[in-house]
């Protein structure tokens, strides 16, 4: 039996044997943890100091995204060009349909920074999943979603104490109604690790989740249609084929949906946390 080339290396990666199709003798190479592991493009794995694919993405996104608004409002006209009227409607489109209707316009002014750069941050790590030759989404990689949303979390309880002291910010994190009598402490204790232990969790893993089973849904189609390339198998392969034009489309809903979950939670968060407790 032909067995598809995986390398003995778990930080190598090849997505399917190139001379592998159905009827040859070879099973499915299907896609795996391994497809989401690249060896170091600089450095040694082993001392878990190195540079790879991933790492090169997130790099190149923020030089994009930071580019690309500094080239629109470099010099900002009172008629705006192309590139500087895809980038205000981009920034007016958080601000006021995310942080005003979130947070209101007084309060949170201040926040529009930090929120348009998580969307088109988050945003361009998601798009490199259909984008040739990087053909991986960044924020399918834990580490990226947990460090994001760890910023946030400290924002988000920072800014709870800041506004409302020690005593109000434990109120504010447990939910603290003494209408409920009996099951107060009950209602406390389950509201007190929601907040502060399974809120943050969810932010990172919602985002993470969906990226991760996205590409590999888009991997799985596009080593099919190769894989059936042979024989009868042609017709399926066509309709593989297919499956990989629609779930790309679908993709790219995905992508920019989840970066504006991502944020709509953060201004959700912040919210609660300059929120009076009652």
């Amino acid at each position: 039996m032909k067995e598809p080339a995986v390398s003995a290396d778990p930080t190598q990666v090849l997505a399917f044997e190139t001379d592998c199709h159905i009827f040859d003798g070879c099973g499915f190479p299907a896609p795996g943890l391994h497809s989401f592991l690249f060896e170091p493009l600089w450095g040694d794995a082993d001392s878990n100091l190195y540079f790879n694919k991933t790492m090169l993405l997130a790099l190149l996104g923020s030089v994009i995204v930071i580019g690309f608004f500094w080239a629109a409002f470099r010099k900002p006209k009172v008629v705006p060009g192309k590139l500087q009227m895809v980038a205000e409607t981009g920034y007016d489109f958080i601000r006021r349909g995310v942080v005003y209707e979130t947070i209101g316009k007084k309060e949170g002014e201040k926040y529009v920074p930090l929120v348009v750069s998580l969307f088109f941050f988050i945003w361009m790590m998601n798009l490199w999943s259909i984008i040739p030759v990087a053909q991986f989404p960044v924020t399918s990689i834990i580490a990226y979603p947990v460090v994001l949303a760890l910023i946030v979390y400290i924002l988000w309880v920072s800014l709870t104490f800041k506004r409302h002291g020690f005593v109000g910010a434990f109120k504010n994190f447990t939910g603290y109604d003494k209408s409920l009598g009996p099951v107060l402490p009950l209602a406390m204790t389950i509201e007190f690790f929601s907040n502060l232990l399974v809120r943050p969790f969810t932010h990172a893993v919602r985002l993470f989740a969906n990226m991760f089973a996205g590409h590999t849904l888009l991997l799985l189609f596009t080593i099919a249609s190769w894989y059936l390339l042979n024989g009868i198998g042609i017709a399926y392969a066509g309709v593989s084929f297919i499956m990989v034009i629609v779930m790309t489309a679908f993709e790219l809903f995905i992508q920019a949906l989840q970066a504006y979950v991502f944020v709509l939670l953060t201004c959700t968060f912040i919210q609660g946390a300059l929120a009076e407790h009652h």
